[in-house]
């Protein structure tokens, strides 16, 4: 049996998807980078540790990632506040909160942005076809679904592997 998500367009009524058709599409267009994907690993590296200081060398040896890019990732989430970084001979970086209490969502906007499936979901003046576009509001409810699904997994559900009871994560939206 398939799900189905119903969404809203405009006045035209609704529209029904199947929910595993709108992943699959999704799947072939929505990928976060590889700096993201990597930031991720540094992120349950440094959980490891949690508390203590690690320096980037040490962070790019235990993460299987090119010491520039954990710098890169590194100078990234301590802007975004989830990393600490101590100068000096022992410094490095460490995180203050545990892994259950950090969403891969906010991992996601630390290195991308704003978690959105389009320009226009984001603010406005963004697209040229915004003036003659009726379909911002509907992109705006998809972006909504997929952030929150992000921000319901934690970094320590990703430090673990999906054991086969797990159910895999569905995103619904039904319009009432």
């Amino acid at each position: 049996m398939k799900e189905i998500a119903c969404l809203g367009v405009g006045n035209t009524g609704l529209i029904w998807y199947y929910i595993d058709l709108f992943i699959r599409q999704a799947m072939l267009m929505l990928r976060i980078s590889k700096l993201t994907d990597y930031a991720i690993l540094v992120m349950v590296e440094l959980n490891v540790y949690h508390g203590e200081v690690m320096n980037a060398h040490a962070l790019a040896e235990r993460s299987h990632v090119e010491l520039p890019t954990v710098s890169k990732v590194l100078k990234l989430l301590t802007r975004a506040g989830l990393v600490r970084s101590f100068r000096g001979i022992n410094g490095g970086y460490s995180v203050d909160r545990p892994a259950r209490e950090i969403s891969v969502a906010e991992i996601i906007a630390a290195i991308e942005g704003p978690i959105a499936m389009t320009e226009c979901s984001v603010e406005p003046g963004l697209c040229s076809q915004e003036a003659v576009c009726s379909l911002r509001s509907n992109w705006r409810r998809i972006s909504a679904a997929v952030a929150r699904a992000m921000e319901g997994v934690t970094l320590a559900e990703m430090s673990r592997p999906i054991s086969k009871v797990e159910p895999v994560l569905k995103i619904a939206t039904v319009s009432i």
